[in-house]
């Protein structure tokens, strides 16, 4: 049994994290929930997935007994800060995403996570859905051959309020959603040689915030491009993920279903199209149901824990990827990409 318990209601994901862990009380013993800003307090702390789990302070919960691990779901901008003193307490960490604005505190707390061998698991759920997974497969396996081209798009309509409250991030909603699918690039292509952003505000409903965001990673012989729009009527639905490669292609759209989070995925390889170049020749590739959009995640979270598995995603990873998010959203100027801070 792990003994768990949450910092922060502010993250969209907070109220999913707390529901998900409490779906399987045989593995997680849920202690408490910290959340010390009584504005957030009063606007979510009336959610049914916290009934009964008790309120606390973050130095309360941290001094709980036994205390196995904590999901650190603040407003995105204090994650890092918050997830550093749960490693100085010698605690696991779920860590949700992107882990924040400032590369070299990230770096601090992978580091320190690194020497006390404690896991930081990055929320990045589409690592974890099965289509993502058999794409992956596939790339690996060699099944498509030389990977040439990815567009990786979350896209989304957000009302003008929701808008607004982006104008702290770092490049606006490329930082907000574009990291899921910087993420995916990452898996697929590894380090890009460069990364240029191509982030822009439409200034719609007189809001002044960074609600386009594109980037383009370039590779020797390879594109990849990110997209996140906050003004795609039912982009949701057209969330998707191509990958393209020498003898094959593989397209996810949706990535997620609107209830089921159960995602399509179509194979299209080169003996399908023989003379057959202007058809469109493609393969339904079924995909097992998914119970919840986190619970695969959490459950080898863990799985981590507990049987003190090594976390297929590292710290070094992890520190990657979050550069390569930071340079997407133009905080790196010169676009010139490496794996060093």
């Amino acid at each position: 049994m792990i003994k768990i318990g949450q910092i922060g209601m502010a993250h969209d994901h907070a109220e999913g994290k707390m529901s998900c862990v409490r779906k399987f009380p045989n593995i997680f013993e849920v202690v408490g929930i910290a959340e010390e800003n009584p504005q957030v307090l009063k606007a979510m702390g009336g959610q049914s997935c916290y009934k009964n789990v008790p309120l606390m302070s973050v130095d309360e919960l941290l001094s709980i007994e036994g205390l196995d691990a904590v999901m650190v779901e603040t407003d995105e901008l204090s994650l890092v800060k918050v997830a550093q003193k749960c490693i100085d307490r010698g605690v696991h960490v779920h860590l949700d995403k992107p882990a924040g604005a400032d590369l070299e505190e990230f770096a601090r707390l992978l580091s320190d996570a690194k020497k006390k061998k404690l896991i930081v698991q990055l929320a990045y759920m589409y690592r974890y859905n099965p289509a993502v997974q058999y794409c992956l497969d596939a790339v690996k396996n060699g099944a498509l051959g030389e990977i040439f081209r990815v567009q990786a798009i979350m896209n989304t309509y957000h009302p003008p309020e929701k808008r607004a409250w982006m104008k702290p991030f770092p490049g606006g909603n490329m930082f907000f959603l574009g990291c899921h699918m910087v993420d995916l690039i990452m898996l697929i292509m590894g380090p890009p040689e460069r990364i240029i952003p191509f982030n822009k505000s439409t200034g719609f409903d007189g809001v002044d915030v960074i609600d386009t965001g594109f980037a383009v990673f370039e590779y020797k012989n390879a594109i990849a491009t990110a997209e996140a729009s906050s003004n795609d009527v039912n982009g949701f639905g057209r969330r998707s993920l191509l990958v393209c490669g020498s003898k094959g292609t593989i397209e996810i759209r949706p990535l997620e279903g609107s209830f089921d989070w159960k995602p399509q995925l179509t194979l299209s390889l080169k003996e399908m199209t023989r003379e057959r170049y202007y058809a469109d020749c493609k393969s339904d590739i079924p995909m097992p149901p998914v119970t919840g959009r986190y619970d695969a995640m959490m459950l080898e979270f863990a799985d981590l824990i507990e049987k003190k598995l090594e976390n297929p995603f590292t710290y070094e990873y992890e520190l990657m990827v979050q550069k390569a998010v930071l340079t997407a959203c133009g905080v790196f100027q010169d676009g010139k990409f490496d794996e060093t801070l």
